[in-house]
């Protein structure tokens, strides 16, 4: 075993002196050391129950006959970061790798658990999985409850509220009512936003128990699973089963399959590829949009339908997706030993509402769409929560650098039916951090802004439907032309055909990128470095 560099020899004498100051004994000092990697607070919802699971977590690994080592790993809330600083999110998924590297490797362990949940947390600890390579098994924490009085609401439904309440259109007793009621307790946000889409996206890859991604935060099973991963952790440790047998380029494939039958967030595409990254290959955007012609979207969770993640949970959770989409798979392990293709043979769909055959689906392609054209080399659009009348839209600009600008001329009357919203500078280096757009998409839909569009180079939350393109390609600040869109330029966007363009003749674009200017914003060292690592100058 690798802790055996801590365990035996003359030379480590003092390091296991150390190690026995922590409660170690004889008996300890010969068997797996397992880390647990806890993103566990008090501050967003999806963690506040972690450190239970991380309990049983660490009894499962005792069981089994490893010995548990749990550490903290940061992280942070979308929902609450994003009316603070929302631009520090991003980059924590990179920190929270980083963080594990240097925990796991530091201290000779033999494998590791993520205790995970939330949007960031879950792809940095899948990026640490196959950065480091070592055994390794993660435990999302479960979907939160919808709230409401019949499980309507969910977090959309506050930030709705917002340009509701800004127009005019809801008076405070019920805005009050939502802020109560919307968000219930303990676990992820109850649609199928970016924490929940990674949760899916983890199992479908293999990296967590079968049916784990869509267990309710709340219930019993998921502290039978936590447990039961906590076995498993000693299993693969012993067996040697390590990431890169499972995260293979098959389980990626599969990965964005499932992700385009349920109709995930737009931030899988950009999870999914960093994670790849990290195993060794390149997982290209072309992928996703190929997937997508071949895999018809059959679950319709919220935003882009009435269910939640509880629904999909009661129909069968991933594994009955996977029986429906089964042709579409490829041959992938997972953590539990099995084939994923077994797992789809295995398992049944229980209600056909909220998992759909494929003879009947609710959107004939997949949950995303990626467009190209003169605006962009590349941009991501969830084509399944857009309006049919807004599939096609041409309409005049009018551009802002902030989110807050955008939410002031909302509430001013400003964004009229047919214009197209154009918040550039908000890429990885210009923003920088890329930050998500949920604050003005929610405010639009909230004030009935029923034509309106929105582009933007940064990126959208999973709880972000409409007609919204983000992670437009090349970003203003290294260039593309979404930074020379001036106000009343007309834009041009067709999901169906695939593009998004700008109709401003291209020697015009020219003398305009010779006088373009980057907003001049407020960066602290941790953003500059992230500036300087994102930028193309």
């Amino acid at each position: 075993m690798r802790s055996d560099i801590l365990k035996k020899g003359v030379e480590t004498i003092p390091h296991r002196s150390l190690l026995r100051a922590t409660g170690l004994n004889d008996e300890d000092l010969k068997k797996p050391f397992i880390g647990v990697a806890n993103s566990f607070n008090d501050i967003i919802p999806g963690h506040i129950h972690l450190r239970d699971l991380a309990d049983e977590v660490k009894r499962g690994i005792r069981d089994a006959g490893g010995v548990p080592f749990e550490w903290g790993v940061p992280g942070i809330c979308d929902g609450i970061a994003m009316h603070v600083s929302m631009r520090h999110s991003l980059p924590s998924r990179d920190h929270i790798a980083d963080n594990i590297e240097l925990m796991v490797l530091s201290h000779s362990f033999d494998g590791w658990v993520g205790v995970t949940n939330c949007d960031k947390i879950t792809p940095g600890m899948l990026m640490a999985s196959a950065r480091i390579d070592l055994p390794s098994i993660i435990l999302t924490g479960g979907p939160m409850k919808a709230g409401g009085k019949n499980g309507e609401m969910d977090l959309s439904t506050g930030f709705e509220a917002v340009g509701a309440m800004k127009r005019g259109l809801m008076d405070e007793d019920r805005a009050l009512e939502i802020e109560k009621r919307s968000c219930p307790g303990p676990g992820s946000c109850a649609g199928l936003f970016t924490a929940n889409s990674m949760a899916c996206m983890t199992e479908a890859l293999g990296m967590s128990l079968s049916g784990s991604a869509t267990t309710l935060a709340v219930s019993e099973k998921k502290r039978r699973e936590a447990y039961k991963t906590g076995v498993r952790s000693v299993a693969l440790v012993m067996d040697g089963l390590r990431p890169s047998r499972i995260m293979t380029e098959n389980a990626f494939k599969n990965a964005v399959a499932v992700d385009m039958a349920i109709g995930g967030s737009t931030n899988t595409t950009l999870h999914l590829s960093a994670i790849a990254k990290e195993a060794g290959f390149d997982l290209p955007l072309s992928l996703f949009d190929e997937t997508s012609k071949k895999v018809p979207n059959i679950c319709h969770i919220s935003p882009s339908g009435k269910h939640h993640m509880e629904d999909l949970d009661r129909a069968g959770g991933i594994p009955a997706v996977l029986k429906v989409i089964k042709d579409h798979l490829v041959s992938s392990m997972t953590v539990e030993g099995s084939d994923i293709k077994d797992i789809a043979r295995a398992s049944d769909v229980q209600d056909t509402d909220v998992i759909r055959s494929l003879d009947s689906p609710f959107f004939p392609e997949g949950g995303l769409a990626v467009l190209k054209g003169s605006l962009a080399d590349s941009s991501v659009v969830k084509q399944i929560a857009v309006d049919e009348e807004m599939l096609e839209h041409i309409g005049p600009a009018k551009v802002f650098n902030d989110e807050r600008s955008v939410l002031d001329a909302i509430a001013k009357g400003r964004i009229e039916e047919g214009d197209v919203v154009v918040i550039n500078f908000m890429g990885p280096a210009g923003a920088p951090g890329m930050p998500e757009m949920l604050s003005p998409t929610a405010a639009i839909m909230g004030a009935g802004l029923k034509k309106v569009a929105l582009v933007t180079d940064g990126r959208f939350s999973g709880a972000t439907r409409g007609a919204c393109i983000g992670h437009v390609e090349p970003e203003a600040f290294n260039g593309g032309p979404i930074g020379l869109v001036h106000n009343g330029d007309i834009i041009e966007m067709d999901i169906p055909r695939r593009r998004l363009d700008i109709l401003v003749p291209g020697d015009e674009l020219t003398l305009r990128k010779k006088t373009m200017k980057v907003p001049d914003r407020e960066l602290t060292p941790f953003l500059k470095r992230y500036r300087r690592e994102n930028s193309k100058e």
